[in-house]
C-alpha cells in the first residue's frame, strides 16, 4: 500500500487561488495600468510567484529590470499575505478535512508539495498544521513545477521513497510534476488534467477506497 500523500495546496486543500490572480490584477493594473484576462490565470496556476510573473509580463510584452522584477513580486506578495487575513476553515474544500482524516486513520503520512511560500501560514489559517507530517520548502527547491523537485522534496520530508507516494493535484504543471517523479497521479478538476494517472472532477470526490484501488491497479 501507499504510505505518503503529498498535497498541492491551491485548489486541492483550498481555494485561495482567487486571492492570488486577484493581487496580480491589482499589482498590474497600478504599475503598467494593464488588464488581465481570466485565461492568464491558469497559466499562474500551481507555479511559483516568479514564474506566475513571468507569464503575465511574457503576456503583456513587458519587461522589467532585476530589481523592480523583485519589487513586483514582494508587493504582490504582501497584498496576497494581507488578503490571507480573511482566510478561516470554511474555505478548505468541500471533502479535504474527511479524506485527511481517513488518510491518517489508515497509517499515511502526509507532507503539503505547494509552490506557495506562504503554505505554512495558509495550514496555520485553515486550522489543518497538525495534519501535515512534513512541508517542502519551496525556496530550497532548485526547479518550480512542472519539475519534480518539490515533490521529490516532500516524499524526503516523509523519509519515503518517491514510489510509494501518492501526488495531488489541480493544475497541469503540478500533473505533470508528480508523474516526472515517478509517483502515481491524482487530479482534481477538468479534462486538461487527464495525463493524471487517475482524475476526479471534484474534492469532495476524494475518498481513501477509491484511492486505495487507483494505487492498486498502478502498483501492487
Amino acid at each position: 500500500m501507499f504510505k505518503g500523500a503529498l498535497f498541492d495546496l491551491d485548489g486541492v486543500i483550498a481555494d485561495t487561488a482567487v486571492y492570488h490572480f486577484a493581487a496580480w490584477r491589482n499589482l498590474i493594473k497600478k504599475y503598467f495600468n494593464a488588464d488581465i484576462p481570466d485565461s492568464i490565470e491558469e497559466k499562474t496556476k500551481g507555479v511559483s510567484r516568479e514564474d506566475s510573473l513571468r507569464v503575465i509580463l511574457n503576456y503583456l510584452n513587458i519587461t522589467v529590470p532585476e530589481d523592480e522584477f523583485a519589487t513586483l513580486c514582494a508587493e504582490k506578495n504582501q497584498a496576497y499575505v494581507d488578503a490571507l487575513d480573511e482566510l478561516t476553515p470554511a474555505a478548505i474544500l468541500p471533502g479535504i478535512t474527511s479524506f485527511i482524516k481517513e488518510l491518517q486513520a489508515h497509517g499515511i503520512k502526509i507532507a503539503l508539495a505547494s509552490a506557495s511560500k506562504n503554505g505554512p501560514l495558509i495550514l496555520e489559517k485553515l486550522g489543518l498544521a497538525s495534519s501535515f507530517d512534513a512541508i517542502a520548502d519551496p525556496a530550497l527547491i532548485a526547479a518550480g513545477k512542472p519539475a519534480p523537485d518539490i515533490f521529490l522534496a516532500a516524499a524526503k520530508g516523509l523519509n519515503l521513497p518517491a514510489e510509494e507516494c501518492i501526488g495531488f493535484e489541480d493544475a497541469v504543471a503540478g500533473v505533470t510534476a508528480i508523474n516526472a517523479a515517478g509517483m502515481i497521479s491524482i487530479a482534481v478538476g477538468g479534462e486538461e488534467l487527464n495525463h493524471a494517472t487517475k482524475r476526479f472532477n471534484s474534492t469532495a470526490d476524494l475518498n481513501f477506497i477509491d484511492v486505495l484501488n487507483v494505487w492498486q491497479a498502478n502498483r501492487d
